[in-house]
């Protein structure tokens, strides 16, 4: 955006008009220029999106396209689903290669990883939770999942994963969520069968330690945050998401989407996130 400074205002508007404004430049050079009149606009934020459990990347693709349309440089680091603790590692070691202000944001498991990731880190100026866990120092995902009535996945394991040893570590499995159950945790009626059934069957595994893995301090405690909350949400039940969003002090919006709230409401989600990114300027 181009302005005059106050100065070469008062200038433009006198009784010489533009010779006087020749004339200044002519006689201060690159001193005035140095004051400069153009305002430089300020960089905006690298978006980092943090998939969830049970999926990959491609699920930020739709909000991805929008905020690239918008002008923000987007990054969507793999989640390793190995476990809070080693995915807190794996986040901060990629968000140490970023240069700039950061906005993190999480879906769904994610956001147990993004609340550790940017404990301490002063780049990260903004926190987006996305139908996701907000927790406090001590919570897991099974005490979060089960603190509310609602959720799919507070069965019976067996009812609800199918599970595949992890050979180096035969104490802990990879579970995969059963075809069956998948449809109704992730999607509600929002998205298509067929849709559905390509999700469950690529869908990454997640490590049965991440379950039961102790949450650190919260990096909300000193970086603003924003939430969005499905209210079909049937893997993290709504009303658990309100009291987090509360305890967090995040700025939220709720939406009448399932748990893929990125997938089926793709706007709204990008919306939030830059409402994220402007509090930052």
């Amino acid at each position: 955006m181009f302005s005059l400074s106050s100065k070469a205002r008062k200038v433009a508007i006198g009784t010489a008009g533009l010779g006087v404004l020749i004339g200044l430049a002519g006689v201060a050079g690159p001193a005035v220029a140095g004051t400069s009149l153009l305002h430089q606009a300020k960089e905006k934020p690298t978006v980092v999106l943090v998939h969830g459990a049970w999926a990959d990347g491609s699920s930020w693709d739709k909000v991805t396209e929008k905020l690239q349309h918008d002008g923000y440089k987007v990054v969507v680091p793999p989640n390793q689903l190995s476990g809070v603790a080693d995915d807190t590692t794996s986040l901060k070691a990629y968000l140490s290669t970023i240069s700039g202000p950061v906005v993190l944001v999480g879906h769904s498991y994610g956001g147990m990883v993004i609340t550790n990731a940017a404990q301490g880190d002063k780049q990260v100026k903004a926190l987006v939770y996305v139908d996701a866990y907000i927790p406090d120092k001590g919570d897991t995902v099974l005490s979060l999942t089960s603190a509310k009535p609602g959720s799919v996945f507070a069965a019976d394991p067996s009812t609800v994963f199918n599970q595949v040893p992890i050979p180096k570590s035969p104490k802990e499995a990879n579970l995969f969520v059963k075809p069956s159950v998948f449809g109704q945790a992730f999607a509600g009626k929002s998205i298509p069968a067929k849709e559905v059934a390509v999700l469950a069957a690529r869908q990454r595994p997640l490590a049965s330690n991440a379950l039961g893995e102790a949450s650190g301090t919260p990096a909300w405690h000193t970086i603003p945050s924003w939430s969005v909350i499905g209210q079909q949400d049937a893997v993290i039940p709504p009303a658990e998401q309100v009291v987090m969003s509360k305890r967090a002090k995040a700025d939220t919006i709720e939406i009448d989407a399932p748990h893929l709230s990125m997938v089926t409401a793709p706007g709204a989600v990008t919306g939030q996130i830059e409402s994220a990114a402007k509090a930052t300027d």
